[in-house]
């Protein structure tokens, strides 16, 4: 998925020892330069960019953090020598896989590539034509530039040569030339952040904490629906979608306010989980009729309340990866370079990311200052939910995570519930009809066997919109006869076991 991630941009990582049954994450999300300003998104008469055009140049990219983290992970858990983990990228990038019909689909509407030289040299014929559906994909920039990094570790990348092409490139795009410098790469660090985790259905689920709203946020969902039985209603019913989307609204209202890097701004992370807390949310949702707009909540011990409420869009270009080895230590990452192709500036064979698109547009709202506004050296929210799920002894149960943007969340969410409370197995789970809300509309996932509930929902309130929703689950579960890998059909991907 080269549209979708790669290493010009970041990602987050779950780790889970065996040996301790240890939970620990680490956070490679790109950071915004040093010359960074509030103002970063407003255009000459103050007001903010149209996001598709803040999206292409320079401006939109942070600096990458997924070698960093790699890197530190490795460090600390790795068995295998660096440069051997390059090899088999390495040799698909020199020997090519065929283009999917969904990379096909994207790069027909991304005309714009044709403007970059080393996009037309790698997705396009010779005549300017688009290649086919399984045309082999061969990326020999890309080849050298692993091979580099294999031999000389993760500073190759951030000092030297592809530092200075890829400030380049940013600083004398087309179109919004950004301000990253050679310093703001070499002074990346990746970091070891504390996991979120919280208790549902007698299992304790773990995940990434800020600067993403991910792993909070799934969390807020399944300690609201903790007050429902779930389990005692049909995973298509309109009152399992409608209780699950009330309380995607009450999240994400949350999200919107208190959410952004712990770093900047004080987001108060227990008090968002306090089961008190969830407990009187839930008490928001009644069961006839939706609440419409969500208001967020005032969790206790937060000083946070007077922030103001902003809601910036996410694209869904993201990949999941699940991992389980033969001792039983998992690791759960999503990682991704925003939109599909990024910033559009391709750099020795990689994509750079737009990554900065997910700060807040604007500093302020109604004179109160946005969490997640633009700072130097900020990491914009994200909605990245890399899971691991453990049973009561704390031994493995379930790596989980998922693609899409800010419905990465619902995603997320919907399949631990199929799991956890409708008894489903990985696969069943993830095959699902996407469903939930974002604070907007309540989506449902087109031509799915849920589409005809639309109806039924509206007779509750709900503004409903019918539309594609484009997961891209990826999950290991631990089961009594050993591991069962589930992959998503609506994306590239696929379980493999050795």
């Amino acid at each position: 998925e080269p549209q979708a991630s790669g290493i010009g941009g970041g990602g987050f990582l779950v780790h889970y020892s065996a040996v301790d049954r240890k939970v620990r994450t680490y956070d490679g999300r790109e950071v915004a330069p040093a010359a960074a300003r509030t103002s970063h998104f407003l255009g000459p008469d103050g007001k903010p960019l149209a996001f598709r055009n803040a999206i292409m140049g320079g401006q939109s990219v942070g600096v990458p953090g997924i070698l960093r983290m790699l890197q530190m992970a490795h460090r600390v858990h790795g068995r295998l020598p660096w440069a051997r983990l390059f090899v088999p990228a390495i040799t698909l990038a020199e020997t090519g896989f065929p283009m999917s019909p969904r990379l096909h689909r994207q790069l027909a509407s991304a005309t714009d590539l044709r403007q970059s030289e080393h996009a037309l040299d790698y997705f396009y014929e010779p005549d300017g034509t688009l290649k086919p559906v399984g045309a082999r994909m061969v990326n020999q920039a890309y080849a050298d530039t692993l091979r580099a990094i294999a031999q000389g570790g993760a500073d190759v990348f951030y000092n030297g040569d592809i530092a200075r092409d890829i400030v380049a490139a940013v600083r004398h795009a087309q179109a919004n030339a950004g301000r990253m410098r050679e310093a703001d790469l070499a002074g990346y660090r990746a970091k070891e952040r504390p996991p979120v985790c919280g208790r549902y259905r007698g299992y304790t689920i773990c995940s990434m904490g800020p600067p993403s709203s991910g792993g909070i946020t799934v969390l807020q969902i399944l300690g609201i629906l903790q007050h429902f039985e779930l389990g005692t209603m049909h995973s298509g019913s309109v009152q399992a979608l409608h209780l699950f989307s009330e309380a995607g609204r009450l999240a994400y209202a949350d999200r919107e306010l208190y959410m952004a890097d712990a770093d900047f701004v004080p987001v108060p992370t227990r008090g968002l989980l306090d089961p008190a807390y969830l407990k009187g949310r839930a008490e928001l949702i009644r069961l006839d009729k939706t609440m419409g707009k969500a208001s967020p909540g005032q969790p206790p011990r937060t000083s946070a309340r007077w922030w103001g409420r902003e809601t910036s869009p996410e694209f869904p270009s993201t990949s999941h990866i699940a991992v389980v080895d033969a001792a039983g230590n998992a690791v759960s990452m999503t990682t991704t370079i925003e939109a599909a192709f990024g910033s559009r500036l391709m750099v020795r064979g990689f994509f750079l990311n737009n990554q900065l698109t997910d700060f807040s547009f604007t500093s302020g709202n109604r004179g109160r200052l946005v969490a997640n506004r633009p700072e130097p050296g900020k990491r914009p929210r994200s909605s990245m939910a890399p899971v691991v799920v453990l049973r009561k002894d704390g031994r493995l149960m379930l790596v989980l995570g998922s693609a899409g943007g800010s419905a990465i969340i619902n995603y997320v969410a919907k399949t631990l519930v199929g799991i956890l409370d409708w008894g489903l197995d990985i696969q069943r789970a993830i095959d699902l009809p996407n469903m939930g809300n974002r604070g907007g509309a309540t989506e449902l996932e087109e031509n799915s066997a849920i589409e005809n509930l639309q109806g039924d929902l509206e007779t509750k309130g709900h503004e409903v919109s019918v539309i594609p929703l484009e997961s891209g689950l990826h999950a290991i579960a631990v089961t009594v006869s050993g591991l069962a890998g589930g992959a998503d059909s609506r994306r590239e991907g696929v379980a493999l076991g050795d």
